[in-house]
C-alpha cells in the first residue's frame, strides 16, 4: 500500500524511505540554533523536521510539576532548575513554530510538529498547514485525541511505543471510523536508549502483516545501525531524533544522531532502497559479463584427429565461449575431427 504523505513523497511499496529528523526540544528553546537544526538536516539528506508542540499545560498535570519527576540527569542535581521552568524554556510558541515552518519551506524540507492537544492539533492544521500529523507513542491509547485528529482528513504518522496489539488495533479502528485510512504505523521503544535485545525490529513484520498500511520505525537507539537495519527490513518512513552536538543540555540530545550520523542514514537509506530491488528473480549481468566468467569445456591434453575423447581428456576453463560444461556428456566417447591441443576450447564441430 502507498500513502501520499506530502505534496512530493509517497510513502509505502516500492518508495524510497522517508527521514524524518526528530528536533523535538533539541533547539532548548533557542530559534537560532531551531533555524540551524533545519539547516543541517537538510544538509544531511532528510526529508522533513519536526518539532513537538507542548506547552506547560498541555504536556504534563500539576503532580507532575510538584513531584519534579522526568528531569534530565544535566539538571538533575541543580537546585535552580524545576521541571516546570525547562518545560517552559524548551517550549515552542505557535509564532515561533510558523517562523520554523517558513524556514524550512524556504530551504526545501518538510516540518511538521507533533500535537499534545485539540488546540495544537487545530493550529498545526488550519494555520501550519502541515502535510501530515505525527501521534506520540504517549497519545496511542488516547482514543478521543485520535478520533480529533484523524478527522482533519490528514496522513496520521502513528508511534506505537508503549503499547501492546489490542491497543494498537483499537487505535487504527479509531482514526478509520473517524473515516481516515491515511495512517503509518511506526514500530517504536519508547525507551531512551532502548538495549539491543529490546529493539525487536521483526515487530515490524508483525505489524505488516496484520495491517495493510505502510510500517516505520521511530528510533530511540544510539547510532546509525538500526535504523539502517529496519530500512533493509522495509521501514517507509525512520524518524530519528536530531542534534548538532551530543553534550548539550537537554532530554534526548544524548540519543540522537548528529549531522554526520543522520547523513549515513539519509544516504544510506537510499542505496538500501535500491538495492532491495525487487522479490523477481532475474540476471542483471550482461551478455559479455557472463561469457568472461562462465566456462567452457577444454582438452586437458593433447588430442589427436581421430582419437576417442574420454573424460579425463576434458577439463572446464573460463571464458564460456565455447561448449558449456553441460554439454561434457555429447562429447565423451565422441571422435576427434582435427588435433585439439592442450587446453584448447573445444567446439561442436571439434568431434
Amino acid at each position: 500500500m502507498k500513502i501520499k504523505l506530502t505534496k512530493d513523497h509517497f510513502v509505502g511499496e516500492n518508495e524510497k524511505p522517508y527521514i524524518i529528523a526528530e528536533l523535538g526540544s533539541n533547539h532548548n528553546g533557542d530559534m537560532d540554533l531551531a533555524r540551524k537544526l533545519i539547516e543541517e538536516a537538510k544538509k544531511a539528506g532528510a526529508d522533513c523536521v519536526k518539532f513537538q508542540s507542548w506547552s506547560k499545560e498541555t504536556i504534563f498535570s500539576k503532580k507532575v510539576y510538584d513531584d519534579n519527576h522526568f528531569l534530565a540527569d544535566d539538571y538533575r542535581n541543580r537546585k535552580d532548575y524545576t521541571l516546570e521552568k525547562i518545560v517552559e524554556a524548551y517550549s515552542i510558541s505557535e509564532q515561533e513554530l510558523l517562523e520554523m515552518k517558513k524556514h524550512a519551506d524556504e530551504i526545501g524540507i518538510d516540518c511538521t510538529s507533533t500535537p499534545f492537544s485539540k488546540r495544537e492539533v487545530d493550529f498545526l492544521d488550519a494555520e501550519m498547514n502541515v502535510d501530515f500529523i505525527k501521534v506520540a507513542s504517549m497519545d496511542l491509547n488516547n482514543y478521543p485525541f485520535l478520533a480529533y485528529i484523524a478527522s482533519k482528513g490528514k496522513p496520521i504518522v502513528l508511534a506505537t511505543g508503549l503499547s501492546n496489539l489490542a491497543e494498537i488495533d483499537t487505535a487504527i479502528t479509531t482514526i478509520e471510523n473517524a473515516g481516515n485510512d491515511k495512517i503509518i504505523i511506526l514500530h517504536c521503544v519508547s525507551i531512551y536508549p532502548p538495549e539491543d535485545h529490546q529493539v525487536n525490529l521483526r515487530n515490524m513484520d508483525t505489524l505488516a502483516m496484520a495491517y495493510s498500511y505502510p510500517v516505520g520505525f521511530s528510533d530511540h537507539t544510539i547510532g546509525t545501525c538500526l535504523p539502517l537495519a529496519a530500512i533493509a527490513r522495509g521501514a517507509c518512513i525512520v524518524e530519528k531524533h536530531f542534534t548538532l552536538d551530543k553534550s548539550m543540555e537537554g532530554w534526548d540530545h544524548k540519543v540522537s544522531a548528529d549531522p554526520g550520523e543522520m547523513k549515513i542514514i539519509a544516504t544510506d537509506a537510499g542505496r538500501i532502497h535500491l538495492a532491495l530491488g525487487t522479490v523477481r528473480l532475474k540476471r542483471v549481468e550482461d551478455k559479455e559479463r557472463l561469457t568472461a566468467f562462465r566456462r567452457s569445456i577444454v582438452a586437458s591434453v593433447d588430442i589427436r584427429q581421430g582419437e576417442l575423447i574420454s573424460e579425463d581428456m576434458l577439463d572446464f576453463k573460463r571464458p564460456g565461449t565455447g561448449l558449456p560444461p553441460e554439454a561434457v556428456k555429447y562429447v565423451i566417447g565422441k571422435k576427434a575431427k582435427r588435433d585439439i591441443a592442450f587446453d584448447e576450447i573445444i567446439f561442436s564441430e571439434d568431434f
